[in-house]
């Protein structure tokens, strides 16, 4: 599992790993025994992913371990913050020590129907008409980045996640914040493209 891009900066340590055909990926060497019977029930692509994510972590810091509170992930021993991503072929692992979050997608024209369920009419109006899928892909992309520092079951991604208006041609410096009806935190969004993704980091 070759080293596709490293994405780290002054703040995280940012990897991401692209899956090679016939890769050895054993479970009984990568996953935690607390989590080996539930991640080995998973799909053998989502399997897949998951122990990718696993050998980024055992390369880097192998004394540590992954464990979930809620679905979210956390390190042990607790010594940095962690943020996971994957979608097939690729995998992707930060560690830093202030709250992180990543998040990789292939573009898709799949967000034209979710984007009822992410985006403010506000978001809507900077997006240029012949460009939808790749602004609402980011748009996505950088919301799920925040999710995960900033979560909670009661939020949505509409009501809660804000995407300030940003031009596709410069994208390291995304505003963004969350928030509800008593404080809100702003962020900046990093968004890099490769072959058809989008990778986002919060930090």
């Amino acid at each position: 599992m070759p080293l596709y891009q490293d994405f780290s900066n002054i703040k995280a340590k940012i990897l991401l790993w692209k899956y090679e055909e016939g890769e050895i990926l054993n479970p009984e060497e990568l996953l935690e025994p607390e989590n080996f019977d539930r991640i080995t029930q998973y799909h053998p692509q989502k399997l897949k992913e998951t122990l990718m994510a696993r050998k980024i972590l055992k390369n880097e810091l192998p004394d540590h371990r992954i464990f979930y509170q809620e679905r979210q992930p956390f390190l042990h021993p607790k010594d940095f913050e962690i943020s996971i991503t994957h979608s097939f072929p690729f995998a992707a692992l930060a560690f830093s020590k202030d709250k992180i979050g990543i998040d990789l997608e292939k573009f898709n024209p799949k967000f034209l129907k979710l984007q009822d369920k992410f985006v403010y009419p506000e978001e809507r109006r900077f997006i240029p008409k012949n460009e939808e899928i790749e602004y609402l892909t980011i748009i996505w992309s950088v919301k799920e980045s925040l999710y995960k520092i900033h979560h909670s079951k009661h939020w949505s991604l509409k009501k809660h996640y804000e995407v300030f208006p940003f031009c596709k041609e410069n994208l390291h410096s995304v505003r963004c914040r969350v928030y509800d009806e008593n404080s809100f935190d702003e962020f900046f969004a990093r968004v890099e493209f490769f072959e058809d993704y989008v990778f986002t980091v919060v930090d």
